[in-house]
């Protein structure tokens, strides 16, 4: 995506493809450059949850608690572990809420203009920004907080945040909808876990790591009630609302993750005003931080890539469970998002090998076709050394790239299909056979499948480019 710039993307707004692009530039394609920057987010939301804790009025205490709370956090373990918009949504989510503090204890509405801005930039990064934007206000409206919304600086800054995400608002329309057409595929084609609300509360628990649950439970009772804490009581008006609405909507559990680092930093301030009144139960401190410490451990050897699968698969049988399933997907003994990072230059080495058995004169007229975005990109990525042409697809904005390309091939074309059903082949190629076969036995199972050969293309690509469209 971010060598195909544009205001938007099938299934993602295009702040995350332009992020790709930079750290690219910046660093070429290094393992080190595409991880950096979600690293960088990650330390960014340790050091912004401590600031939020000191706009509460907590001390030194309750900022290292809620950061350390945040750091062993599986959901942020993991988001902060590769290039996606779930580095940087909390962040954006935080951010804002560190503004609203600030507003209500200053009663400096100048400020909407920065929330305005961040939350624009937050809708160019992932459209669940709609959720904490319709959650945090109507949060705002339940409480006494709705004094700081009627005056021009709240309305110029909501226009601000129009007119930042309106780029990409047009490019939708332009589109009619894709994501809106994706996620529709998606629910009636079953593809994510369904929960029910008790099930969708236990994620929350497994994605925030277990041991913080007293903090951030405590965060949601501190700005209810708490006599410091309910001046900002939108806050937890805020978690339920946008609980109620990812519940309406089947949103993934892990898409209320951005909301957490403000309870824990409640819980923190609360949490540190109770020990002041109680100084014989003063060790406590350590012993909170040793058990957040120890559970921070067994929780990033879950999440992150640190061990060899072997060691994994037997880590994950010892300690009795893995990461949550979020897709129902196949899986082998490894969760989907550790599985999906094998396989990828094993399959283009299987595709090259196909594709050098053709004479020269074959392969001028060949094509690389794939049933989705992690194959094409994978033949993109790696295919070059090879001599491998540019992958197409039907699937998500690989579409849009294609539909380019399409008028270009002619009847006679060879086509190299992977992750292809034989049958949906079959009736466009004068002969269809398999010609190789793609195996990881670490890879998610839907990525092992055989290669197709198919000789003779009977139609224009251009005539059949509609019927390839995929948005799942």
């Amino acid at each position: 995506a971010g060598q195909h710039l544009a205001w938007g993307y099938v299934d993602m707004p295009p702040l995350t493809a332009l992020t790709a692009q930079v750290a690219r530039t910046l660093f070429n394609d290094s393992i080190v450059g595409i991880h950096l920057i979600p690293a960088l987010a990650g330390a960014g939301l340790v050091l912004l949850t401590g600031a939020i804790v000191r706009e509460l009025g907590g001390k030194w205490f309750a900022q290292a608690l809620a950061g350390l709370s945040v750091v062993v956090a599986g959901s942020y373990l993991m988001s902060d572990s590769y290039l996606s918009m779930n580095a940087m949504e909390p962040l954006i989510w935080m951010g804002c809420v560190l503004i609203l503090i600030r507003m209500v204890k200053t009663g400096n509405t100048r400020l909407w203009l920065a929330f305005g801005v961040l939350a624009g930039v937050g809708l160019l990064n992932k459209h669940t920004m709609l959720v904490f934007g319709a959650a945090v206000t109507a949060g705002i409206l339940l409480t006494s907080t709705r004094k700081l919304m009627g005056n021009r600086w709240f309305f110029l800054g909501g226009t601000l945040a129009l007119l930042i995400f309106l780029p990409n608002l047009i490019w939708m329309i332009q589109h009619n909808f894709p994501h809106l057409e994706q996620l529709a595929n998606i629910r009636r084609n079953q593809r994510n876990i369904q929960l029910d609300p008790l099930g969708y509360m236990v994620q929350q628990i497994i994605y925030q790591n277990p041991q913080t649950l007293p903090l951030w439970a405590g965060g949601l009772v501190y700005f209810l009630i708490h006599s410091q804490g309910k001046a900002f009581r939108f806050v937890t008006w805020t978690y339920i609302l946008a609980l109620g609405l990812l519940l309406v909507t089947d949103g993934r559990p892990y898409y209320l993750s951005p909301i957490y680092p403000v309870l824990l930093a409640g819980g923190a301030v609360g949490f540190e005003g109770w020990l002041m009144q109680r100084r014989w139960w003063g060790w406590l401190k350590p012993a909170v931080f040793v058990l957040l410490s120890f559970s921070g451990v067994v929780s990033a050897l879950n999440v992150l890539p640190l061990l060899t699968p072997e060691q994994y698969i037997q880590y994950t049988k010892t300690i009795g469970f893995s990461q949550p399933q979020i897709e129902n997907a196949h899986l082998n003994a490894l969760p989907q998002l550790f599985a999906l990072r094998f396989g990828w230059p094993e399959m283009v080495a299987a595709t090259a090998k196909v594709y050098d058995s053709l004479t020269p004169e074959e392969q001028a007229k060949t094509i690389i076709f794939t049933g989705n975005y992690g194959e094409a990109g994978a033949i993109d990525f790696f295919g070059p050394p090879y001599g491998l042409p540019k992958a197409m697809s039907g699937h998500l904005n690989y579409f849009y790239w294609g539909q380019e390309l399409a008028p270009m091939v002619q009847p006679g074309t060879i086509v190299i299909a992977l992750g292809r059903n034989p049958d949906q082949l079959k009736p466009y190629f004068e002969s269809v056979r398999v010609a190789g076969l793609v195996h990881h036995p670490y890879a998610i199972p839907y990525e092992n499948f055989p290669i197709y050969l198919c000789r003779g293309l009977k139609v224009p690509l251009e005539q059949l480019w509609p019927e390839v469209k995929d948005f799942s």
